[in-house]
C-alpha cells in the first residue's frame, strides 16, 4: 500500500474526534445538523474524526447513509484532518460500505467486528482481508464486544491483510492490549477506543491516540485528556477524570442503550443539535435528563 499512508496514520496522536449521527424527530438523517457539528469539531486540533462509528450509530445506519455521513464530514472537515469511515456489518456490507467510503473521500477504514459472534479465526481474518482490499485506503481494526484477539492472532492478521496499519482496542483490558503492543512493536499504530473513562489506562500502557466519545460536549476537555496522558501527568489526568469523565460515565451506565443517547441528550443541553438514537438505543429517562442537565453546568467550564 501506499507507505505515505501508513506513515501519516502512525503520525497521528493525541484524540479523535467522534462525532454522534444526528436525527430529526422522525429518525431521519439530519446532514444539516452534522455539517455543522464536525465543522465546529474540526476548528480545534484533533488528530483525526472518525465518521460513522460507534458513537456515530453505524449499526443503526444503511449503506447509503453511511455513504452520505462521510461525505457529509469530508465536506465539513475541508481538509483540516483525516476522515476515517466505519464500516461492518458482514462481508459484502462491510466491503461495499468501504468502497462508498473511500469514494465519498475517506482517508481511513475502521473495521468494526462482524455480526456472527462465533466466527473461527479463519472466517474472522477473511472477513478483515476481504474489506482491506475493498480499497487503496489504510485499515484500522476495532476490537470490540466478542472480536477478542490474542498477540499472536495480530501478527497473523497482520501478515494477511497487509494495509492493516492501525488498532483500535475496544475492549478495555489494559493487561492484553499491552502484551499485543509489545508483542507487534510498531508494525500498528496504537489506538484507545472503549471510552474516555479508560484514558488512564490507555496511555499508561502507550497509547499515542485515543477515540474521545465527550468531543461532542467538550473538545477542549478531550485535548487536556490527551496531553495528560501523552505527558504521563496522572496528576492532572485523575483530576479531570474525577471532575468530568467518572460522573459522566457513570450516568451513561445506568441503562443499556445510553452509551449515545446520553451524548446526544447533553448535546441538546449545551446548544448543539443531535436529536434522538434509533432503536435499538433507548432515550434517558427523564430522572437521568435531570442529572445530566446539572451535570452539564460542571461542563460548562470546559466549553
Amino acid at each position: 500500500m501506499n507507505q505515505s499512508a501508513r506513515a501519516a496514520v502512525a503520525k497521528l496522536k493525541g484524540v479523535f474526534g467522534f462525532p454522534v449521527t444526528p436525527f430529526r424527530q422522525d429518525l431521519s438523517l439530519d446532514l444539516e445538523s452534522l455539517e455543522r457539528n464536525v465543522d465546529a469539531m474540526a476548528s480545534f486540533p484533533f488528530c483525526a474524526l472518525v465518521a460513522a462509528g460507534g458513537t456515530g450509530e453505524l449499526y443503526s445506519l444503511t449503506p447509503d447513509e453511511v455513504e452520505q455521513v462521510v461525505s457529509a464530514s469530508v465536506k465539513a472537515v475541508r481538509g483540516r484532518m483525516p476522515v476515517v469511515a466505519g464500516t461492518g456489518f458482514n462481508l459484502p456490507l462491510g466491503v461495499d460500505i468501504a468502497k462508498r467510503a473511500a469514494n465519498a473521500g475517506a482517508d481511513c477504514i475502521l473495521a468494526l467486528p462482524p455480526y456472527y459472534v462465533g466466527a473461527p479465526e479463519a472466517g474472522l481474518f477473511a472477513y478483515y482481508e476481504a474489506i482491506g482490499k475493498a480499497s487503496d485506503l489504510p485499515l484500522m481494526i476495532y476490537s470490540r464486544d466478542w472480536a477478542v484477539f490474542s498477540p499472536e492472532m495480530v501478527a497473523r492478521l497482520a501478515d494477511k491483510v497487509p494495509n492493516l496499519v492501525a488498532w483500535k482496542d475496544g475492549q478495555g483490558d489494559t493487561r492484553r492490549l499491552q502484551r499485543i503492543m509489545e508483542h507487534n512493536g510498531d508494525r500498528l499504530a496504537w489506538f484507545g477506543g472503549l471510552g474516555d473513562d479508560c484514558v488512564p489506562g490507555y496511555f499508561a500502557v502507550g497509547v499515542q491516540a485515543y477515540t474521545s466519545s465527550i468531543s461532542n460536549l467538550a473538545p477542549k476537555l478531550s485535548l487536556a485528556l490527551a496531553e495528560a496522558g501523552l505527558s504521563c501527568n496522572f496528576a492532572r489526568l485523575n483530576q479531570l477524570m474525577r471532575r468530568y469523565v467518572n460522573p459522566l460515565y457513570g450516568l451513561r451506565e445506568r441503562s443499556r442503550g445510553y452509551e449515545v443517547s446520553a451524548m446526544k441528550a447533553a448535546m441538546e443541553m449545551l446548544g448543539m443539535s443531535a436529536g434522538p438514537v434509533r432503536p435499538p438505543l433507548r432515550e434517558c429517562s427523564d430522572a437521568d435528563l435531570a442529572d445530566l442537565r446539572t451535570l452539564m453546568q460542571v461542563y460548562r467550564e470546559m466549553l
